[in-house]
């Protein structure tokens, strides 16, 4: 029998990020030196392997100086650099009692798996990491504020453009006007939806890494025109998490892409499932949708699927005359030309 647990498992990062020491941490990386930030973010990204590093070690990865990285351990409430790497050994002890740590537990499976599967296999867990640590209240508190918005402005730059088009494609039904400020004009464009923006408005920004310097410049904005901020990004360590009003968190570790979209996608999807149901008129407006674009489906035409059935029967059609000239004219063409030319 498994053991009842009194609260559901979170992902690791978030949940190291929510930790004492991760507190800290976060307060380093809002309003540190830009050596400090860069070790908070290094120590809130690689927890498990900081507990193997030397000072040294650390030092170079994070390109400071043995110092600086002894400085900063004091200047969060340690006495070294070793007490501060204890501290991230206890706290991750704490932490993976509920859950297992995705990079560690994948890379210690006896034999080397394919790339192929190793990407899968990382895709499954950072789903099933961010599915259990995932907060409904935070995701039902994004619908409210969506339903409420007057306009909804989606935005993703790079890679999380293409997710920022499916958030959007999701919405439109349901939300009385959306839209995605990057498209294909880039920031300029993206600056010139933005303008228009007010207290009333929501923006979904949507930045993993690697983070685009323009998604948080036009997040700041935002926020300075009161406008509501709902950031899906992938840890608490994001530039983007700490801007936004409402989190939704996608863990995208991945063993040799920047970051991976699949929970992000999967986290759109959840969201656009949640304001569905959200109410009764929005099921009833899933259900005209159903209806108005069912001409446009196959098989949904009763003519479509006997003519189908007909053509079953009775072999395929003969391909139309001007067909065959087309093809005749084509093949005559290339004896003529001959290949490669």
């Amino acid at each position: 029998m498994t053991p009842a647990r009194s609260a559901p498992p979170s992902s690791p990062d978030v949940a190291f990020a929510q930790s004492v020491l991760g507190q800290a941490l976060l307060r380093a990386l809002g309003g540190g030196s830009v050596s400090h930030k860069r070790i908070a973010d290094y120590l809130l990204r690689n927890q498990m392997r900081v507990t193997a590093l030397g000072i040294g070690e650390l030092a170079e990865s994070c390109q400071v100086s043995s110092a600086t990285i002894s400085r900063f351990a004091r200047d969060i409430g340690y006495k070294n650099y070793a007490a501060m790497r204890a501290a991230v050994a206890g706290t991750l002890q704490a932490v993976l009692q509920p859950v297992d740590k995705l990079r560690n537990s994948i890379e210690r499976r006896n034999g080397a798996p394919s790339p192929v599967s190793e990407s899968l296999e990382y895709a499954a867990a950072n789903i099933a990491a961010t599915g259990a640590a995932l907060s409904l209240a935070e995701l039902d508190a994004v619908v409210r504020k969506l339903k409420a918005a007057k306009t909804v402005y989606v935005m993703g730059f790079g890679l999380s453009s293409h997710l920022a088009g499916m958030l959007a494609q999701h919405l439109h039904s349901f939300c009385p006007h959306v839209v995605e400020v990057v498209g294909i004009g880039g920031s300029e464009v993206a600056a010139g939806h933005l303008v228009h923006i007010t207290g009333r408005d929501v923006l979904v920004a949507i930045s993993l890494p690697r983070y685009t310097l323009d998604c948080i410049r036009l997040a700041n904005f935002v926020r300075d025109r009161g406008a509501c901020l709902v950031a899906l990004t992938d840890s608490p360590a994001s530039p983007l998490a700490e801007l936004a009003d409402h989190t939704l968190y996608a863990q995208s570790t991945h063993p040799v892409l920047p970051s991976s979209a699949s929970t992000a996608l999967a986290i759109i999807e959840a969201l656009a499932v949640a304001l569905m149901v959200s109410n009764a008129d929005n099921v009833d407006k899933a259900s005209r949708l159903t209806e108005a674009i069912a001409a446009y489906l196959y098989g949904s035409d009763p003519a479509q699927l006997a003519a189908h059935g007909a053509q079953r029967k009775t072999g395929p059609r003969k391909p139309a005359p001007q067909a065959v000239a087309v093809v005749k004219k084509s093949r005559r063409a290339d004896r003529k030309v001959g290949p490669g030319q």
